[in-house]
């Protein structure tokens, strides 16, 4: 009977089982009345992954996607933010897992997310996590942080060289640590420009470019450690935090304007995580320095050439410059520049982001390439006889991927400066001076 004058609601009756136009249907086909069952997933290791201070960010991803056709990592594996999200739901803790060490710390699902998830946060504090606790890392990555803490740099390589590179430049180099005084520009070098054979190449054709621009600089010489912003993407912040208490006093007793340097990953820390620790220097990659000046450079020498050029990701997506390293190269006489279809704010990565240049074993044993032969690739296929760089781990990395691709002869890998120093003279340019810069 109605109760109060209404109607009652029909109650379902659930049968174990029904025929219907011949076919029996069980009950567990009629849940739709029911909750659904989460308690078969264990979640917890997404909330202990988002009460890291940092990576708080991982909870707001609400599975849109928009992450993983932009994520360099996905286009030669399977990964992506959301993927990792999914992963952490269904109890897979990511601090035990190969994943952890594959991201690149690129940034360019950031660029895309609307909730903002933020794998440049995200992933350094996990991995700090993991280092903390005492689990596995790759034994690569290892053996670059041991370097870096003993010797101050990841090449494991004596500071007292870290100027040997100055003695072929063909011009006068100012080491700070033997002639003391002011300058305007502190050029800091970093590890692979100072050790490394084809870093070495594109440090002394800078030295010419500015020689030759008259500006007045110097370097810290043995006195230079490395920022480490790579390593502290990698998880290390305490061994960044210890290079910036060796490095910081020797900037602080420098008297200088501006400090220039080639690599985009030490310009993010200076610009980016030094005021967090209230250390404030005005700070330029060597692009930003030039591009105003091109007009002053007086180039004897056409490059008859087609050129393309990557934008690495630590200039380009996380500090917003992409035209300073165009402007250099539209600069050069004769030189044709072509855009990949991967460029400026969606560029691809070279993979040495984020610890990457220490763990192309590891990521070799996750990937179907590395992301360097997809990007070479890439390059080649706009017909370009010249790649274009202004990364000091990019040379190296795509060299390597060009000769495992196969296509050695075909394309080149040249830093941006030494394309402007060839297009001034090069070595030859500077000759008369030689005897006098070596003396």
């Amino acid at each position: 009977m109605p109760i109060g004058g209404q109607k009652q609601s029909p109650v379902a009756h659930e049968a174990p089982s029904a025929l219907v136009d011949g076919f029996e249907l069980t009950a567990k086909w009629n849940r739709q009345y029911e909750s659904r069952v989460i308690e078969d997933y264990d979640c917890g290791p997404l909330f202990d992954l988002a009460a890291l201070p940092g990576a708080e960010s991982i909870e707001w991803c609400f599975g849109c996607g928009k992450c993983v056709p932009v994520c360099p990592v996905d286009l030669v594996g399977e990964y992506g933010p959301r993927k990792l999200h999914r992963k952490l739901q269904l109890g897979t803790d990511l601090l035990d897992d190969p994943d952890l060490w594959l991201c690149t710390t690129c940034g360019n699902c950031l660029r895309v997310c609307p909730k903002l998830v933020d794998m440049t946060q995200i992933m350094p504090a996990a991995r700090e996590a993991a280092i903390d606790q005492g689990r596995a890392v790759p034994d690569e990555l290892q053996q670059a942080l041991h370097a870096t803490a003993k010797y101050g740099n990841v090449m494991g390589a004596s500071p007292r060289r870290r100027s040997a590179w100055t003695k072929t430049a063909g011009v006068a180099v100012r080491d700070l640590q033997h002639e003391p005084g002011a300058v305007r520009y502190l050029l800091l070098v970093e590890d692979y420009w100072s050790y490394h054979p084809r870093g070495n190449d594109a440090a002394r054709a800078l030295a010419r470019i500015l020689h030759q621009l008259g500006l007045d600089y110097g370097i810290l010489g043995a006195g230079e450690r490395t920022l480490a912003d790579s390593q502290r993407l990698a998880g290390e912040k305490g061994l960044f935090e210890l290079m910036m208490e060796q490095l910081v006093p020797e900037l602080e007793r420098q008297d200088f304007e501006a400090i220039v340097t080639a690599d985009p990953h030490a310009l993010n820390a200076l610009l980016k995580v030094y005021p967090e620790y209230g250390h404030r220097f005005t700070a330029l990659h060597y692009t930003q320095l030039l591009a105003p000046l091109v007009d002053q450079l007086s180039f004897t020498t056409p490059l008859k050439t087609k050129v393309t050029f990557h934008d690495p990701c630590y200039l380009g997506r996380q500090n917003g410059e992409y035209e300073a390293p165009r402007r250099l190269l539209q600069a050069i006489p004769g030189l044709e520049l072509v855009e990949m279809m991967r460029s400026r704010e969606n560029s691809y990565c070279c993979g040495g982001g984020g610890g990457g240049m220490w763990l192309d074993a590891h990521v070799a044993g996750h990937t179907r390439e590395r992301l360097a032969e997809r990007r070479v690739r890439e390059a080649a296929q706009t017909g370009a006889d010249v790649l274009a760089v202004c990364c000091p781990y990019e040379v190296s990395r795509f060299e390597d991927a060009i000769k495992s691709t196969g296509l050695e002869g075909q394309l080149q890998v040249r830093d941006i400066a030494e394309l402007l120093d060839a297009a001034l003279g090069g070595a030859a340019a500077v000759a008369p001076e030689t005897s006098a810069a070596v003396s």
